[in-house]
């Protein structure tokens, strides 16, 4: 099986990039999307490169299943507000609501 987590990395470094241009551009929409995106991937190749594997979108949980420490101020930070509307704010995961 090819290594791969170089090519995950790359599009992940992309991601970012149009999260980047998107967010300058006023499209917050597409910048929260992409930077989410270029998490995921960074996370996942992270794992390949551990030789590991990983499935999912949830990027806390992704790093909740590497198998080296990850602190937990970095797991608290891929969380964000589900609607800045809703009454109580209830914290949850990047798309585990969806």
């Amino acid at each position: 099986m090819p290594d791969r987590a170089k090519d995950w990395f790359l599009q992940a470094k992309r991601d970012l990039e149009q999260a980047r241009s998107s967010k300058a551009e006023g499209r917050h929409e597409w910048a929260c999307f992409a930077a989410q995106q270029a998490a995921e991937k960074a996370v996942k190749a992270l794992h390949l490169s551990l030789s590991q594997e990983a499935w999912g979108n949830i990027v806390a949980r992704l790093l909740k299943e590497l198998p080296i420490a990850v602190g937990e101020g970095l797991i608290d930070n891929t969380k964000v507000s589900v609607s800045p509307f809703s009454k109580d704010r209830k914290t949850t995961n990047l798309l585990e609501c969806a």
